[in-house]
């Protein structure tokens, strides 16, 4: 006998965004059911964001604390435990605590990989091929987020390539890697297994985090290369073979890497393949188009919530996003008035221009809003004010030899912030002040009464304004 189940949403996809579309949704009336392939909780809580930082925290610890004068034993990293450090993060692969929160917040977890096999229609298979099909009143939100992107290099897959699931699951540190890519995920890796004792070579068609200001690649490249990396950019892979126990690269610029792993970290593609989009007239594979309120343009009933909408990958915009489409599901199914003007409850308007991000290499990188050239490229009338961190009494204070810079992008016709990017220890958590100035929009002449306290890095809102209003 068929297992068939009703609800008014369902959500495929229970990772971070998921989870959020449905706890939402589920606070506004609705019955909703999750339906997740592989662990409740997804990429971010057990292959990404989470075992991420647990492998970098150690190392990072131990530089700040050897950059202090009278520290004289700051330890060093040992790898195994880094690595047990990391299973207790990720719950050793365990998301038992994560279906127990769901079965409390009243949301239904479903088992199995998930087919739209027509309009609100889903065939779910579980692992011993049970097989239930639902049908939502409403709606069905896709949060299946994104994969890796294998580049078409002749021989990469002899290599057996790790992906960023593999690097932030490795039980050991390979004694070399070679990372693929200048981006968040590769410069990330490349900072841990660094620490972690692998001899770590980065290659970077585009040089490195090639979408933020240049200052924050150039920073990174230096201190990676003065802790011993190897960084290449301008090249790029063109081909790959085994060779004994090691992959060897050949470089666009004839010249060879070599290394006992290689780490692809190139892009991500939608997680789309597989689930049946093509029987509502989708492409399998495909990023999905969505409006502001995460409904599929096309469509009156189908969301895309997360990376698999390709407006911004990372977790935090994903639950931001999921927020505004748990809320807007249950308004719409609920005959509640929908507020999707700019700003609005139901829409993700901060994905345009006000997108924070933290890059956890050392020094750190953390940025929001546009860059100068974006905001160039978008008709803004700007003005560049750049500081250097090393100069505040809060930097002499954290390190003996702080390196660090800040930027500050100003609309000159409105005079408020579109953009911050600051590079230096500690300036993660920094990061959220310049986010709400801009979501906020905040004017300059108001920041001005924000008074930072004194000795911290925070001082630097006070520099930037002085230095802007010396011209």
């Amino acid at each position: 006998m068929t297992d068939r189940r009703e609800y008014d949403l369902v959500v495929v996809g229970a990772g971070a965004v998921g989870e959020n579309v449905a706890d939402y949704a589920t606070q506004g009336g609705l019955k909703v059911a999750m339906v997740e392939a592989e662990l409740v909780g997804g990429e971010c809580s057990f292959w990404a964001c989470m075992p991420s930082k647990a492998l970098l925290r150690a190392g990072a610890a131990v530089r700040a604390a050897s950059a202090v004068q009278g520290v004289s034993s700051p330890g060093v990293v040992d790898p195994s435990e880094v690595f047990a450090r990391r299973d207790k993060v990720v719950h050793d692969w365990d998301d038992s605590s994560q279906v127990t929160w769901a079965d409390g917040a009243g949301i239904d977890t479903i088992r199995g990989h998930a087919r739209i096999t027509g309009v609100k229609q889903l065939t779910v298979t579980a692992a011993d091929g049970t097989v239930i099909e639902l049908t939502a009143r409403h709606a069905v939100a896709i949060a299946t987020g994104s994969a890796a992107l294998l580049p078409d290099i002749p021989g990469l897959l002899d290599l057996q390539p790790w992906t960023s699931r593999e690097a932030t699951s490795a039980r050991a540190a390979p004694p070399s890697l070679v990372v693929l890519g200048g981006g968040v995920v590769g410069l990330e890796m490349a900072t841990a297994y660094c620490d972690l004792g692998s001899e770590v070579t980065v290659i970077a068609r585009g040089g490195l985090l090639s979408t933020q200001e240049p200052f924050a690649g150039e920073l990174v490249a230096a201190a990676l290369t003065a802790r011993g990396v190897t960084v290449k950019t301008g090249v790029d892979a063109v081909s790959a073979r085994p060779d004994g126990h090691d992959g060897v690269l050949t470089l666009s610029d004839g010249s060879e890497v070599r290394g006992a792993q290689v780490l692809v970290a190139t892009g991500r593609i939608a997680r789309t393949g597989d689930l049946g989009v093509e029987t509502i007239g989708l492409t399998p594979g495909e990023f999905l188009d969505v409006d502001d309120t995460m409904l599929v343009r096309g469509y009156d009933w189908l969301y895309a919530v997360g990376d698999v909408n390709d407006r911004t990958l990372l977790t935090h915009q994903g639950k931001y996003q999921a927020r505004a489409a748990g809320d807007v599901i249950a308004a719409r199914a609920t005959g509640r008035a929908v507020d999707d003007a700019r700003w609005g409850r139901h829409v993700a308007t901060a994905d345009a221009a006000a997108v924070p991000q933290v890059t956890f290499t050392d020094p750190e990188v953390a940025a929001v809003g546009l860059t100068a050239a974006a905001a160039e490229k978008a008709g803004h009338r700007i003005r560049v004010v750049d500081y250097d961190l090393s100069w505040l009494a809060g930097a002499t204070v954290q390190a003996d030899d702080y390196v660090g810079s800040a930027r500050a992008i100003v609309d000159e016709d409105r005079h408020v912030l579109l953009g911050m990017t600051l590079v230096g220890s500690g300036v993660g958590e920094m990061i959220h002040a310049a986010t709400i100035a801009i979501v906020g929009e905040v004017p300059l002449d108001r920041l001005w009464h924000a008074v930072p306290s004194y000795p911290t890095l925070s001082e630097v809102w006070l520099r930037l304004l002085e230095t802007y209003r010396r011209g």
